[in-house]
């Protein structure tokens, strides 16, 4: 998939701040325990030299092979005593090891196979959440949510031809889109809402939106006219840029505002139908 350079950029600072993040803490673990134990201080640094104590043996000349092999039986005794400090007081063997959110990458976005390069999965869905945020900056998420989502202003009299107030049906109508919510995963079903204008479909499904991203799934909302303007655009320009579409199939959940507002073709048509059924 296609992304802009911000957010690659987005995406890349994410994956920077945790990779920084473990490297410190790891840091004052070994700070921690350097007080404690000047002799672990003293172990390590003569660890971290060692590289240049065999160069320099190496460039002596002389028995090159035996001296290696001593400095390092050297390196691996002054490991082993690290180790065995720790250990014997209660400190795990690793606990000067990083703890990366990624353990396939360490936190870079990307790790070897077979001398080839590969795109990690904490990457992509950097790539996606910070996709989604892009698209989501102009969307009034902050102001709808479930909380201030007020039923009172729905009529309670009962109707007569469907035999219930307008108030208890979309307070059955709130309640299945506030468990939706809860329970959303990438198995859930769609959710089709249809009405007049000013029932509360938008702000109910900018509600879910909400919910569905604190529990980390990449949401895009969007509203149907801007989504076709831009499709045409990019087909009628001959746009190679299909990171729109992509965008779209791609995300957690897709929220489509206004839906049969668009102006109606057989492009738009085939747009939409590609849409889903890609999904």
């Amino acid at each position: 998939m296609g992304y802009s350079k911000s957010v690659y950029k987005a995406a890349s600072n994410i994956l920077h701040e945790r990779r920084l993040n473990a490297e410190k803490a790891a840091e004052s673990r070994k700070e921690e325990v350097y007080k404690r134990f000047p002799r672990v201080k003293e172990l390590e640094k003569q660890i971290s030299i060692s590289g240049i104590r065999t160069a320099r043996a190496v460039l002596a000349g002389g028995d090159v092979k035996a001296e290696v092999e001593k400095l390092r039986d050297r390196d691996l005794a002054m490991q082993a005593e690290v180790k065995r400090i720790l250990r014997d007081n209660n400190y795990p063997e690793n606990y000067f090891e990083p703890k990366y959110f990624c353990k396939k990458c360490n936190d870079k976005g990307y790790y070897d196979v077979n001398g080839n390069t590969i795109r990690c999965s904490c990457m992509k869905s950097a790539l996606i959440s910070c996709a989604c945020a892009e698209l989501n900056k102009y969307a009034p998420l902050s102001l709808s949510t479930f909380e201030s989502f007020d039923l009172e202003y729905y009529d309670k009299s009962v109707n007569s031809k469907i035999k219930i107030s307008p108030y208890e049906h979309m307070n059955k109508v709130f309640n299945y889109c506030q468990n939706y919510a809860y329970n959303f995963s990438e198995n859930s079903e769609s959710i089709l809402m249809s009405g007049e204008t000013g029932l509360g479909k938008t702000h109910l499904s900018l509600a879910i939106a909400n919910e569905v991203i604190k529990k980390g799934y990449g949401v895009v909302y969007a509203s149907a006219p801007p989504i076709i303007s831009e499709l045409q655009r990019q087909y009628f320009t001959n746009d190679k840029d299909d990171s729109l579409f992509r965008m779209l199939i791609n995300c957690d959940l897709l929220i489509i505002d206004d839906l049969g507002t668009e102006f109606h073709s057989q492009f738009v048509v085939s747009q939409f139908y590609n849409l889903f059924n890609s999904r």
